[in-house]
């Protein structure tokens, strides 16, 4: 602060505030602005419908039953095994990819994502032409030429089926060829069918054994 005297005589000098900044130089708070989160996408009707699926349609409970007994005496093992299968099948579809888990003593889990997704098949026999049923065959990159998951039970095939497509085409950018679609011919055989079955309880069996032996 300046004290600045006056050349007349008997005037008391008078304190005048000097400031030592302009006023127009005056820089206002300015508020930090937070950054906008992203909105996530709404879920189309086919995306909702899709999710909802978490269990096999019963229609597979009685495929199964039909099938046993095509092993002859064996079906008083396969028929539980089928069981106790269709009862622990789980589903699982999200924005990321699908997990498909099953089983009682072993629990087996597959999970995968969309951009892993190879290619589809839709299959479906006589039997499950027959329930209104089919399968969807999941195939990745991986060296082996058998599906790495099969969706199977499910009355909504079709919609599974290009629900897929279109999040391979979401991740691919629209690469992905058009859905197949279900023909009227027998994709499959049962002896294809049975040996699958069978292999998978063998495995089973297998894992049993050696469980007890290690007690």
């Amino acid at each position: 602060m300046k004290i600045e005297k006056s050349e007349r005589s008997g005037v008391s000098p008078v304190a005048i505030p000097i400031f030592p900044f302009s006023i127009f130089n005056f820089q206002f708070p300015t508020a930090k602005l937070e950054p906008s989160h992203t909105i996530p996408p709404v879920p189309s009707a086919l995306d909702q419908r899709i999710f909802a699926i978490h269990r096999p349609s019963p229609e597979l409970m009685k495929y199964y039953v039909l099938s046993s007994f095509l092993f002859g005496p064996l079906f008083v093992i396969v028929l539980p095994y089928l069981y106790f299968r269709y009862h622990t099948m789980r589903y699982e579809f999200d924005e990321e990819g699908i997990s498909m888990k099953w089983g009682i003593l072993f629990r087996r889990e597959i999970t995968l994502t969309y951009a892993r997704i190879q290619d589809i098949h839709l299959t479906r026999n006589l039997l499950e032409r027959l329930l209104g049923l089919a399968r969807i065959q999941i195939q990745t990159a991986s060296a082996s030429a058998a599906a790495e998951m099969t969706i199977e039970g499910l009355h909504e095939y079709e919609d599974v089926r290009d629900f897929l497509y279109s999040k391979m085409r979401g991740v691919r950018g629209g690469a992905t060829p058009a859905p197949r679609s279900v023909q009227g011919t027998v994709a499959h055989t049962h002896d294809s069918d049975l040996a699958s079955a069978l292999r998978e309880v063998a495995s089973a069996l297998r894992e049993v054994r050696e469980s007890l032996e290690k007690r």
